[in-house]
């Protein structure tokens, strides 16, 4: 089976999650976001004893999922749903969790389907990951105020000019209902320039971020690790794709690492400098290497960072 989706950063995964825990006793691994299952695959061909247990919330995905994993059924499960509530729900129900992996970014399969409305060519304007959700790219475009628009394309799209493409969007749809991305991004190519990237890219990445509510659900899957306690040793390992993503999730590692709990305005520590959850476990991201860019492009924006809990 030709996989519709390259899996980035695969041979960084495999290192991150490669230590005692996992290479001699085995245990549990949680896929949050399966997709096609690359990550999956590699690491239960590398690790013998390891189980993995996937999520997704996109049923085109899982049914391929479970086809390229067959020859693994007895070590490898799938449950639809949002990540952060159903690792919530495995967390509580399952013991020997060593590892968690979550690759945030749009699979392959999802933008290159042009009945999905991710990509600027196509004829429809969607957006969801959970296909099942009513809610979708062309509601946000067509029924949106001016200031909610405003909110999503400087936030979500970190764009310069978001009062002027908020304003833009209104006219136009004064005029006739915004149907496609091919329309959207047509129009917006037509008023706005940028040197480096399609000039609709970064309005792109705030409606898909607002459909999907992706970065409250980062937030969501962060904050389970703020009150459940993992195995000294499990490690979580996050692959994001833009700023907005590795931002919060440097903000998490780094308050982790943190012994004092105390506020910043106290004057001396009472809380016993005992409250460290663990070590980041790289100063820096990873990211692709050269070889890996030009194999797969989008592999370019990935970053990797990864922390490990003690008891």
């Amino acid at each position: 089976m030709n996989p519709p989706h390259i899996s980035v950063l695969k041979q960084e995964v495999l290192e991150t999650f490669e230590n005692e825990l996992i290479t001699k006793n085995g245990g549990i691994l949680i896929d949050c976001t399966l997709g096609f299952g690359g990550h999956s695959l590699a690491l239960l061909e590398k690790y013998p004893k390891l189980k993995i247990i996937g999520i997704d919330q996109d049923n085109d995905a899982i049914a391929l999922a479970t086809k390229r994993l067959e020859n693994f059924k007895n070590r490898f499960s799938i449950k639809y749903g949002k990540f952060s509530e159903t690792l919530k729900t495995i967390l509580s129900q399952e013991q020997n969790i060593v590892g968690i992996l979550a690759d945030i970014g749009v699979s392959s399969m999802q933008f290159d389907n042009k009945e999905r409305g991710f990509s600027f060519e196509s004829e429809t304007l969607d957006m969801r990951m959970d296909k099942t959700k009513n809610f979708n790219a062309k509601d946000i475009i067509n029924t949106y105020s001016l200031p909610e628009l405003e909110r999503i394309f400087k936030n979500f799209g970190e764009i310069r000019e978001y009062k002027k493409l908020a304003h833009c969007i209104i006219e136009l749809r004064k005029k006739e209902k915004i149907t496609s991305a091919k329309m959207l991004s047509e129009f917006i190519a037509r008023h706005f320039k940028h040197p480096k990237i399609h000039p609709a890219t970064l309005a792109f990445q705030a409606l898909r971020i607002e459909v999907n509510d992706e970065l409250g659900e980062l937030e969501r899957l962060l904050q389970i690790f703020e009150t459940h306690k993992m195995q000294n040793g499990a490690r979580l390992c996050i692959i994001s794709f833009h700023s907005l993503e590795d931002r919060i999730i440097k903000t998490y590692f780094k308050k982790w690492e943190n012994p004092c709990i105390c506020p910043q305005e106290a004057m001396l520590c009472k809380c016993g400098k005992n409250h460290q959850k663990g070590k980041n476990l790289y100063k820096k991201p990873l990211t692709a290497k050269a070889q890996e860019i030009q194999e797969n492009p989008r592999s370019r924006s990935a970053k990797l960072r990864a922390f490990e809990f003690f008891s």
